[in-house]
């Protein structure tokens, strides 16, 4: 089975970049892109248990539904909650940063400003979260 990656993220030029970065860095992963934590939700619960992600890359700051809900919302489903997610977002503010770890985010990553940047990031998240990490096993 190919590996899976939510790409949770409402800025479309980001989505383009992660997606070309992943291309480049040369990742064996399908990388699903949502707009929105709504979206984000109802891709989890269709997929959920042997059909979910290898891991989550959730903005913080979107409309509708923050990351911060949709980490809230994972950490509550019993067939998701140990479900790796690395929140992937610009924000350093230290709240934020708190928050994410109270709610059970696994990695707290800062969005690179440039390509190549986001190249080594890709490499680094396909090397530990798809390569090198043993997953929970589900139920």
């Amino acid at each position: 089975m190919r590996n899976r990656i939510l790409h949770v993220e409402d800025n479309e030029d980001d989505v383009l970049l992660t997606r070309l970065a992943f291309k480049k860095a040369g990742v064996d992963a399908d990388l699903d892109a949502v707009m929105d934590g709504t979206q984000a939700i109802a891709n989890l619960q269709k997929g959920g248990g042997a059909g979910a992600p290898q891991c989550v890359l959730l903005d913080l700051k979107m409309p509708r539904v923050s990351g911060l809900e949709v980490l809230e919302w994972i950490r509550q489903q019993p067939q998701l909650k140990r479900l790796p997610v690395v929140m992937l977002t610009s924000s350093l503010l230290p709240r934020d940063i708190n928050r994410a770890y109270e709610l059970g985010a696994n990695s707290y990553l800062i969005k690179p400003s440039g390509l190549d940047a986001l190249i080594e990031l890709a490499k680094t998240i396909d090397h530990y979260w798809l390569h090198t990490n043993t997953p929970a096993p589900p139920g």
